[in-house]
């Protein structure tokens, strides 16, 4: 997979998103349903950063089932519940921390009034790629 930045755009890369992701042909695509900041127990954290950290986690999670990890990540898809440039800040870090040095995936970030459950701040879904198509 290639993640590019073309020249034209700004750099996104501050803020945890990449312009573009290149999939290579005959590869599978992991399709990840959105995933909120809920513990194993259905319990959600309390705080915006909580539930983050915990919607990642889940998302890697959920990839491993898959046999992928986060780099095999090609766009996600977060919603945010009362956005602001706080809480793109703590994505970005939660995205650093996860991808590290690697280029981070394509994103769409979406500010919404509200989500599936009383108390959901954050959900992430992700489009990863996986081994080739029809093993």
């Amino acid at each position: 997979m290639a993640f590019l930045n073309p020249p034209g755009l700004y750099d996104p890369r501050p803020n945890g998103y990449s312009h573009l992701a290149l999939v290579p042909a005959g590869r599978a695509l992991i399709c990840v349903a959105g995933q909120g900041g809920e513990r194993e127990d259905g319990t959600l954290p309390a705080s915006f950063a909580g539930q983050v950290r915990q919607a990642f986690d889940n998302l890697a999670t959920a990839l491993r089932a898959a046999g992928a990890v986060p780099a095999d990540v090609a766009k996600l898809t977060v919603l945010i519940v009362d956005h602001d440039e706080t809480r793109l800040r703590v994505l970005a870090e939660e995205v650093a921390r996860l991808w590290g040095e690697a280029p981070p995936p394509a994103c769409t970030l979406i500010p919404v009034p509200r989500l599936a459950l009383d108390g959901m701040l954050f959900e992430v879904e992700a489009l990863a790629v996986g081994a080739a198509a029809g093993r």
